[in-house]
């Protein structure tokens, strides 16, 4: 049954709930947590795909009314949807957490099975908070995004190599015939960065990673820079931007017009991620990436 109101943090009464768009799969864990919420007098707005899976029509919430003096936002589906989410409420300064319907879940890592023990915890104040930095990638004044996990400038329509010149801090890095870069940040790097041979950056660490895609030269690997660094992309050689597009985090894509370069750089807001209290970062490694323990 949980707890009464009296004994929950006094923080978290307005709870903003998100959820995957079009995944009915998810709807008796939505429907069980907007019940808990309702049960223990706390105050949930849903988020327009939330509202459309519990069909509860004219009940969604447009983002600038849902995270007005909202204390926290629940996100119910896999990293997908979390990255999503995170990139609309990283500028509010809103605390996320996840209840995970995916399939890895290196950033969603409550349980439908212990989803209400878990949020009795967290809701007194037992859990532990990350701040975790976000990445603003900018073409000129046309565009500027936000990315959880990378930034990407790849190849699009065709199956050969592009060609790019990469700058840090505007001293120029290298010249590379690739399928793309890849700039990750620290919560990225168990993502498309890991399969391209990167490095596996502890969540904390004020640094980025550029991660080459299939280069053509061996030599070319990846590369580790301080977080505060201000990376420079620009399209070379015979490389026509019509073949090249930017993606974040998977999600949303950029083109780049001829002559503009991607600047990249860490956004000014962190993302606030809560965890529970006894969330270990490697032993969420050891059970997503399927490490072995002594035999």
């Amino acid at each position: 049954m949980g707890l009464p109101l009296a004994d929950f943090n006094a923080h978290f009464r307005t709870v903003g709930l998100f959820a995957k768009p079009g995944d009915s799969a998810l709807v008796p864990t939505l429907a069980t947590l907007l019940d808990y919420l309702q049960q223990r007098g706390i105050e949930a707005r849903l988020s327009p795909s939330a509202a459309d899976a519990l069909a509860l029509k004219n009940s969604g919430m447009a983002l600038e009314k849902l995270t007005a003096n909202c204390d926290l936002a629940i996100v119910v589906g896999g990293d997908g949807s979390f990255l999503s989410a995170a990139r609309r409420l990283a500028p509010h300064g809103i605390p996320l957490v996840g209840v995970n319907l995916g399939r890895l879940g290196f950033l969603v890592d409550i349980s439908p099975e212990h989803m209400e023990q878990t949020l009795d915890a967290l809701l007194q104040g037992h859990y532990r908070e990350e701040h975790r930095f976000l990445l603003e990638a900018r073409i000129g004044q046309r565009h500027t995004q936000l990315a959880l996990n990378d930034v990407v400038l790849h190849k699009w329509n065709i199956a050969r190599m592009i060609e790019f010149e990469t700058w840090v801090n505007g001293h120029f890095v290298d010249s590379q015939r690739s399928d793309g870069i890849i700039v990750s940040t620290p919560t990225g790097s168990t993502a498309y960065a890991l399969s391209g041979g990167g490095p596996l950056l502890q969540p904390g660490l004020d640094a980025m990673a550029l991660v080459p895609i299939c280069p053509h030269h061996l030599s070319n690997r990846p590369i580790v820079i301080h977080g505060d660094s201000e990376v420079a992309i620009k399209t070379s050689g015979r490389t026509d931007n019509e073949h090249v597009r930017i993606t974040c985090d998977g999600q949303a894509s950029l083109k780049l017009e001829q002559g503009e370069k991607l600047v990249i750089r860490k956004y000014a807001r962190p993302l606030r991620l809560l965890h529970p209290a006894d969330h270990d970062h490697f032993q969420l490694l050891r059970a997503k990436l399927g490490w072995g323990g002594h035999a």
